[in-house]
């Protein structure tokens, strides 16, 4: 008869009250760290256990020389003032993404679009919800835009299941997406909120040498035991300069400047001394501020949006801080020198990639490898804005050339869109080399298109980059055309990710007819890949490049006159 209440085995009962014991000596005081309640936090208020000195105020005056124009002028555009009628396609295709989200999944930070629901990836806060908010603003949809920016100024930042928030997206997503709504719509209710948000964030940076850790772990930062990491990816801290800056413009509080000030000037001061001068390693010593942990070195995953974002601070700063264009101008050089490569093709010769390179640690030399990924896809708007501001027409045409090479990417694969990552076999040097059909046979992966190595990640994941690219060196330059492969991507891409609900991330690429649903609507496809088919089918006078920087979730702040 199995025990009652009241008949309990007497091990039971020992074991009980040993256990009653150790939870009683685990709870008194001083004998272990618990972990403090963050609902009823004032982030504004908190603690800092390791306050600056000294805050450093926005850099003013006036630039070196003027910022040149970044779009191209009027009559380079060969409809100016006409809307193109397949914007009002991507329209209803956002509005179908956002119907759904409201019907399924309002308030969580992402919709599923296959089964339906939501479910939280981002410590709950509406991710998908605020990333939208600017785009429901920018195409005209005013009272959902409001309806929304109701819901978002009542989320209390202080209230989540996570422990732990990555730093980086929350200041790209919900950071960049409350500022540039406010940018926008003048509302002085989500600045309020972004400042909320903001404070939180700069606790971040409340560590022995003001640099912060790639997560924001909230019981570490209210007792004092934060560490900047020791093996972090740079694009993590490094993109907190333009939010920051932004934020500091509009309240006049220059301590978010000064806070991500700090990581420039680490960056800055290492450049230099890294395995490859001019280029950072995907992994950094943020702790000891070292500038290699690593001797590997790409421009996709966890380094992209630090070099995206040397021209875009430059040009939101009005130019007056030079170190942007210095460090700018030596990476985009090495880039070229040792990333930039030419895929060995049968029929195409003006295709141009960046893939990855690893120094030799103990020995003079680098192996290249010719493999890249649809993140780094943002590279063509990167060298076409640094052309621009810094007057280097070579790095437009450049990044012309990459935009275009991932717009040709997308068509070689029969859903109409390209993988996650991928590589090729590389040609000696940047000119066009003879076609070895022998080597291609021998490649890693026999179903890949012809000319293709190998398919790393057969994943599309409704990734921005490439229209992003293409988006911007059509304004910069009014090549009609451009907006032809915009819209060849676009078929391609929603043909092969709708679903009953939404659209969806697939698994391979190479699927011919149905494709298989990842059952995943990240955020990005509503704040950046939408975005950007909605403004190249724009008028240019649509959020102009000469008015506005967009922070790398397509966010965009207004640069100051």
């Amino acid at each position: 008869m199995a025990p009652t209440r009241r008949q309990r085995p007497r091990w039971t009962v020992i074991t009980g009250a040993a256990l009653a014991m150790l939870l009683l000596w685990y709870h008194f005081p001083g004998n272990v760290r618990r972990r403090p309640p963050i609902d009823t936090v004032d982030w504004s208020r908190a603690r800092q256990y390791y306050p600056r000195e000294t805050i450093k105020p926005l850099p003013t005056g006036h630039p070196r020389r003027p910022i040149p124009p970044v779009q191209a002028s009027i009559a380079s555009f060969q409809h100016p003032s006409t809307t193109d009628p397949r914007r009002d396609q991507v329209q209803r295709v956002f509005e179908r993404s956002w119907n759904a989200y409201k019907d399924e999944a309002w308030g969580q930070d992402e919709l599923n679009p296959v089964s339906g629901g939501g479910k939280e990836t981002y410590g709950g806060w509406a991710a998908t919800m605020v990333d939208a908010l600017d785009t429901l603003w920018i195409m005209g949809m005013k009272d959902e835009f409001h309806n929304a920016a109701d819901f978002i100024v009542a989320i209390d930042f202080r209230n989540t299941t996570a422990d732990a928030i990555n730093l980086f997206e929350t200041n790209i997503r919900h950071l960049g997406g409350l500022l540039s709504a406010h940018d926008l719509s003048g509302r002085a209710d989500l600045l309020g909120k972004a400042v909320e948000l903001g404070d939180m964030l700069y606790m971040a940076f409340d560590t022995p040498n003001g640099l912060p850790g790639f997560w924001f772990t909230f019981e570490e930062a209210l007792t004092g035991t934060q560490r900047a990491g020791e093996n972090d990816a740079p694009a993590a801290p490094a993109s907190m300069c333009l939010e920051f800056t932004r934020l500091s413009q509009l309240t006049g509080d220059a301590k978010y400047f000064s806070a991500a000030d700090r990581v420039t000037q680490f960056l800055a001061r290492t450049q230099r001394d890294t395995s490859l001068p001019g280029l950072w390693p995907v992994e950094m010593d943020f702790r000891n501020e070292r500038a290699s942990t690593s001797h590997f070195y790409s421009i996709g995953t966890g380094a992209d949006s630090l070099y995206e974002y040397l021209p875009k601070i430059h040009a939101l700063l009005g130019g007056v801080d030079e170190r942007f264009e210095m460090m700018y101008t030596q990476a985009s050089k090495q880039i070229q020198q040792t990333l930039l490569f030419r895929p060995m093709l049968p029929d195409k010769d003006d295709i141009l990639l960046l893939g990855n390179a690893q120094a030799h640690e103990f020995s003079p030399g680098v192996t290249r490898e010719y493999q890249s990924q649809h993140l780094a896809c943002f590279a063509g708007g990167m060298f076409g804005l640094g052309g621009k501001l810094f007057e280097d027409q070579g790095d437009v045409e450049l990044g012309e050339r990459l935009a275009r090479s991932c717009g040709w990417a997308y068509s070689q694969f029969p859903t109409g869109v390209m993988p996650e990552m991928f590589g090729f076999y590389g040609c000696p040097s940047l000119e066009v080399c003879e076609w070895d059909e022998e080597r291609w046979r021998h490649r890693t992966n026999r179903e890949t298109p012809k000319g293709w190595r190998q398919i790393k990640d057969p994943r599309y994941l409704l990734r921005p980059e490439a229209i992003e690219s293409i988006f911007l060196l059509y304004r910069m330059t009014g090549h009609e055309d451009l907006r032809d492969l915009a819209w060849e991507m676009f078929l391609g891409m929603v043909g092969s990710t709708e679903t009953k609900l939404a659209y969806s991330g697939i698994a391979n690429v190479m699927d011919d007819g149905v494709t298989e649903k990842l059952d995943t609507m990240d955020s990005f496809w509503v704040a950046e890949t939408l975005k950007y088919f909605y403004l190249i089918f724009s008028t240019p006078d649509t959020l102009s490049l000469d008015e506005w920087v967009l922070n790398t979730e397509a966010h965009p702040f207004r640069r100051p006159g």
